[in-house]
């Protein structure tokens, strides 16, 4: 009879324990996946970049404008009315003469590059986007370090950052929020081709901002993905550092 009960009894612990286990191992998996995630946003925006860096959600070729013209905001301005010049860094006196202007016929908007760095403000915080910017440098004869870019999820005054490097490299840096203190971004690495035309000629940046990541297309090319997990949202704008440069086509789509 005691021999039919322990028999009993083990056969019931010995289920138990194979109902239970794989439940106990998927638990495990999950909460080290957990505690590396959090780790990695931890160790600050490069780091988090590159445990971000998702190809499936990230396509290596993209045109975004082309594959869907639905829902594209025109940004291109008719007026400077809701944009403001801010100088580049933060409190630094601007130049009293604007080095921005309109060409209404051909429909850019040009930086002369003459009165000082800057950049131009949009007047409204957005949250995740997509942007559409062309852009091309005017030739100048003996010049080699041509520099301008476009900015995303920058705080009111440029405080905080986030740059799409205009220039003869193209890749991300900036100076974001890491644990509620301003840090640093490192740039990302450059891509193993350089998707960048010859100055004089026209090249387009895309730049989405979905959740942590900002991510920069150029000429089509997927260049660069950093995270910015403490900045959801900010002012986006062009900027002027001593070069003539001209933008066109600029284009923006609210993301849900």
């Amino acid at each position: 009879m005691k021999t039919r009960q322990f028999t009993r009894t083990t056969a019931i612990v010995l289920f138990a324990i194979l109902i239970i286990l794989p439940a106990f191992q998927s638990y495990g998996r999950s909460h080290a996946a957990a505690i590396r995630n959090s780790g990695d946003l931890a160790l600050g925006p490069a780091r988090a970049a590159e445990s971000a860096m998702a190809p499936e959600e990230s396509p290596q070729k993209a045109d975004f404008l082309v594959y869907d013209p639905s829902g594209w905001i025109d940004m291109t301005p008719k007026s400077f009315r809701h944009w403001t010049r801010m100088p580049v860094p933060p409190g630094k006196p601007l130049d009293p003469d604007s080095q921005w202007k309109l060409d209404k016929q051909h429909g850019t908007v040009i930086c002369e590059g003459n009165h000082g760095h800057e950049w131009l403000r949009y007047n409204h915080e957005y949250a995740n986007i997509l942007l559409h910017v062309e852009w091309r440098f005017a030739p100048k004869a003996g010049a080699t370090g041509y520099n301008s870019g476009v900015f995303v999820r920058n705080d009111r005054t440029g405080r905080v950052w986030h740059q799409a490097q205009v220039g003869t490299r193209a890749y991300i840096f900036g100076q974001t929020l890491v644990e509620g203190n301003l840090s640093r971004m490192t740039q990302t690495p450059a891509p193993a081709v350089d998707p960048l035309r010859p100055v004089g000629e026209w090249n387009t940046y895309e730049i989405r901002c979905d959740g942590p990541k900002i991510t920069l297309w150029v000429n089509g090319d997927l260049t660069g993905e950093f995270a910015t997990p403490e900045v959801p949202k900010g002012y986006w704008g062009l900027e002027a550092e001593g070069y003539w440069i001209e933008f066109r086509n600029i284009k923006l789509k609210v993301l849900k």
